[in-house]
């Protein structure tokens, strides 16, 4: 059986993250993905999830609420600024990214190449051996094609010898199907 885009995503999270680590989710959006990533570092560990949207923030607010969820910190900047939220000791047991923009809003407002490259590499830095940086990349909108080629350009070029990279993707899907980049550190 091959596993869905977010459902293999969050599968290979699962061989990442343990509990009490810290994880981030890059994206907060609906936040669905920091509940998953809270579920997996559990009481004793930690989540920080960013988003630029007021909107993304409220919501995955409201969703940490319903399922009485106390471990995450949203953080309402752009995930390139990470760095000013983390401990500078801290190590990350894995990161997830959804690529382009929020559903249901504004679709004019979506990640953008340099910020989501700054955040990488320096997550990468942050990233325990065997974590794992997942990126679900939506590239069927206006700016996608350009974050979907320079990801591509910068992770084709990370040492073999450092780092694992990963392309996970349907090609028999219509509508620019998104697909992941899984990066794992050895």
């Amino acid at each position: 059986m091959l596993y869905r885009i977010l459902d293999y995503a969050h599968h290979l999270l699962e061989q990442s993250i343990h509990p009490g680590e810290t994880a981030l989710d890059g994206t907060a959006g609906n936040g669905h993905d920091t509940v998953f990533l809270s579920k997996l570092v559990g009481d004793k560990g930690n989540v920080l999830s960013f988003d630029i949207q007021e909107q993304a923030i409220e919501s995955t607010h409201d969703r940490l609420v319903e399922n009485n969820i106390h471990n995450v910190n949203l953080i309402m900047d752009n995930h390139a600024h990470f760095e000013k939220y983390i401990d500078e000791e801290a190590i990350l047991g894995g990161a997830i990214f959804n690529l382009g923009y929020l559903p249901g809003s504004d679709k004019t407002i979506v990640t953008e190449s340099a910020s989501t490259l700054e955040a990488v590499h320096g997550i990468l830095e942050r990233l325990k051996k065997k974590g794992l940086l997942i990126l679900v990349v939506y590239h069927g909108h206006e700016g996608g094609q350009e974050e979907k080629e320079a990801l591509l350009k910068s992770l084709s070029k990370l040492d073999q010898k450092q780092y694992n990279v990963l392309r996970y993707g349907f090609l028999n899907q219509v509508n620019t199907p998104p697909f992941i980049l899984a990066i794992e550190k050895k």
